[in-house]
């Protein structure tokens, strides 16, 4: 029971440098289609301008784009949108938008790559390299905006934006600040994985490559950016890379079902990849990552883990400092770990309010320094991918399969409340040192939980072990309220003085998703500390606590009879 738990060096499948071919470099091009000779009247010089772009546009000669119109048919310098954003932010040449400027995109389907409306500088020796070039930078007063239509009425019909032609990434926010992206859908049009060891490989030796894509946002050294209503799926590599960020939100944002990784925040070049300031997550959903993706389908196919020479992790960084909140996310059935952020030790704190977290494969919640988790739900069920239809091959319960591993470095204070844990993992709760010497400071405490062991999937002998510390001799750990059952302690001395031992009636531990609600017969109903200090307030699901009597332990406040 020592495994650290950390994932075995990243592969490496970016795509080759732009010198593999051995053809020349394509020329810059400005991209403007010369139908019509008359040059478009001067746009407005005051304020940041607003740009337009739907499917029936027309091209820079043909329309001033700051008109949300179709192109007429006729004619030049008409008031009518742009037929692509490639106009504004072309593949190679001059950008023509400017920082605090925004681009709103109508709906349906814009191809992202050689083949699309002013690609004119792309060559397909390098189709790899044709995709928008990055977003200029603009102020905390005037961000830049990338906005799909309909934004601000509820986003119910995002413009997507397909990666084609094996383009390295669909958005590019390398070294972008001041910028907000909002109401978009980033996916490509191919079931394929990059690399598959499986059926779905990629084509990427001769072009035409297919409608396939490597990333869906590359970002690094960029600050204060937004995204909202942004879905990230189906990408050959990764949804999101990311590393070097400062004050990033995410807000109702999807990044699921790419072929190898959610998030990666690991740059794999000599500056690091560590962020800071605030990094918020807030309603996200990371899930089904290191599995493909059907086309239009939106299923499941070829989950593949490391042993198979894939990823799988839904986010994971290289050595990161930063203050990390997850709030109301859902991150489930990813190949690997659902969160893995054993390597935030550069400091910084982490909070992770009201999170699902299930049906991962291998540890469900990683973390490292300084941490507050509450109301989350946490399913250990690592051998979710055994036996499944859409599984090619996938390692059970990787690095164990401990439900939450908590890894210090020196005195690092965590607290576990109110939150519900079950696991066929080695350990439910696992403690490591990650970055010493400890000092005598570091804590533990655990108030308001519910925790329930299986059998341990790697020793069907044995049942999961409520707690196991290899972090620092002398750590305190604090545990009172908590209802403990079905561990291989069966009833642990190092219980407090309010801890129950007992079944605490939830199910069925089957299916997609587990029953985590307490039965109306639980102990756990009404035996809770009460609300203050580390106790919450409201529940899961932003139920007031207490409903009745008193507090109920776990994550959810049983309202029915």
């Amino acid at each position: 029971k020592k495994d650290s738990g950390a994932p075995p060096p990243k592969k490496d499948s970016a795509p080759p440098p732009k010198k593999d071919s051995g053809a020349p470099p394509p020329k810059p091009d400005s991209g403007v289609v010369k139908k019509d000779s008359a040059p478009p009247p001067p746009p407005p010089t005051t304020g940041p301008k607003t740009w337009y772009v739907r499917a029936k546009g027309g091209t820079p000669t043909q329309c001033t784009g700051l008109s949300n119109a179709d192109y007429p048919g006729s004619g030049a310098g008409k008031a009518c949108a742009l037929a692509h954003i490639f106009f504004r932010l072309p593949p190679s040449g001059k950008a023509r938008l400017k920082g605090g400027e925004t681009v709103i995109i109508g709906p349906g389907a814009d191809r992202m790559g050689r083949g699309a409306p002013g690609d004119k500088g792309c060559d397909k020796s390098y189709a790899y390299d044709c995709a928008m070039q990055a977003i200029p930078s603009g102020t905390a007063k005037n961000p830049t905006r990338i906005l799909g239509q309909g934004y601000n009425t509820g986003c119910k019909a995002p413009p997507q934006l397909f990666g084609v032609q094996r383009s390295w990434q669909v958005l590019d926010l390398t070294s972008s600040s001041n910028v907000e992206l909002q109401c978009l859908e980033v996916t490509d049009h191919s079931g394929c994985v990059e690399s598959h060891s499986g059926k779905l490989a990629c084509k990427r030796n001769s072009y035409p490559y297919g409608d396939w894509a490597v990333v869906g946002v590359r970002a690094k050294d960029s600050e204060n950016v937004l995204l909202r209503n942004v879905d990230i799926h189906g990408m050959a590599h990764t949804g999101i890379q990311a590393g070097r960020l400062k004050n990033w939100t995410l807000e109702d944002v999807k990044t699921d079902g790419n072929g190898w990784v959610g998030w990666d925040g690991d740059l794999g070049d000599s500056k690091g990849s560590s962020n800071s300031g605030k990094l918020i997550f807030r309603r996200v959903s990371i899930s089904w990552n290191g599995c493909g993706e059907t086309y239009p389908g939106r299923k499941p196919a070829g989950c593949w883990g490391q042993s198979a020479g894939g990823y799988g992790d839904g986010l994971g960084t290289q050595a990161t400092a930063g203050d990390w909140l997850f709030e109301d996310c859902k991150v489930m059935h990813n190949t690997s770990d659902g969160i893995d952020l054993l390597y935030h030790s550069l400091g910084g704190t982490i909070t992770v309010k009201r999170m699902r977290a299930e049906g991962n494969a291998g540890n469900q919640l990683k973390i490292t320094g300084d941490a507050d988790i509450t109301n989350s739900i946490l399913v250990g069920n690592c051998s979710y991918f055994q036996g499944k239809s859409f599984t090619h091959n996938v390692d059970p319960c990787r690095a164990l399969g401990n439900t939450l591993s908590v890894d210090y470095v020196p005195g690092a204070k965590v607290t576990l409340t109110n939150s519900t844990l079950y696991g066929e993992g080695d350990v439910l709760v696992m403690a490591e040192l990650r970055k010493g010497p400890c000092n005598g400071k570091e804590s533990l405490v655990m108030t308001n939980n519910i925790f329930a062991g299986a059998v341990e999937y790697h020793a069907k002998w044995d049942r999961a072990t409520l707690y196991y510390n290899t972090a620092c001799s002398g750590l305190k750990m604090t545990s009172d309220y908590n209802l403990i059952h079905g561990v291989k302690e069966k009833c642990p001395k190092s219980k407090g003085a309010h801890d129950l031992c007992a079944d605490p009636k939830l199910g069925p531990y089957s299916g997609d998703t587990y029953g985590m609600m307490p039965a109306a017969t639980s102990p756990a109903i009404d035996s809770g500390k009460g609300v203050g200090g580390a106790v919450p307030s409201v529940d899961f699901m932003k139920v007031k606590r207490p409903f009745g009597k008193g507090v109920d332990r776990g994550a959810c406040e049983v309202t029915t009879p």
